[in-house]
């Protein structure tokens, strides 16, 4: 099985993948731009994945249940209310994306230091359920 990996390994890997299972995440945001960079083809609706956490380890099994590309402009706020991280506004769920979309972190990661977003910018929005948790009991 595949596996997916939800921000960069360590505390907001750890904040994401702890909201997962507890079943409040149940919805993601990618940039197309970066599935295009690394050749990863989108989700499918249907497809299973293994959630990894900071340390590699499988801890969790999701199903993708819907999956839309559309503009950062057009995001609503039960997609941002279903990343399960506490916004309560677009802009709010906005900004704290974009701070991560322009970190050092993500501008390496697609190998340009001058990667920016705008209201144009195509994202994969991606709805899952948790299927397992693989954590020992």
């Amino acid at each position: 099985m595949p596996t997916t990996e939800f921000a960069f390994p360590g505390p907001l890997r750890d904040r994401l993948v702890a909201a997962i299972l507890d079943g409040s995440k149940t919805a993601t945001t990618g940039v197309l731009a970066e599935y295009e960079h690394d050749a990863d083809p989108l989700p499918e609706v249907g497809s299973f994945a293994a959630v990894i956490d900071s340390d590699e380890v499988r801890v969790a099994v999701i199903e993708t249940i819907d999956i839309r590309v559309t503009r950062l402009a057009d995001v609503d706020l039960a997609h941002a209310v279903d990343e399960g991280e506490g916004f309560s506004t677009v802009a709010e769920w906005r900004a704290d994306h974009e701070k991560f979309w322009h970190s050092a972190e993500m501008r390496a990661a697609m190998a340009d230091n001058r990667f920016t977003v705008d209201d144009d910018t195509l994202l994969v929005l991606e709805r899952f359920r948790l299927v397992t948790d693989l954590r020992p009991r």
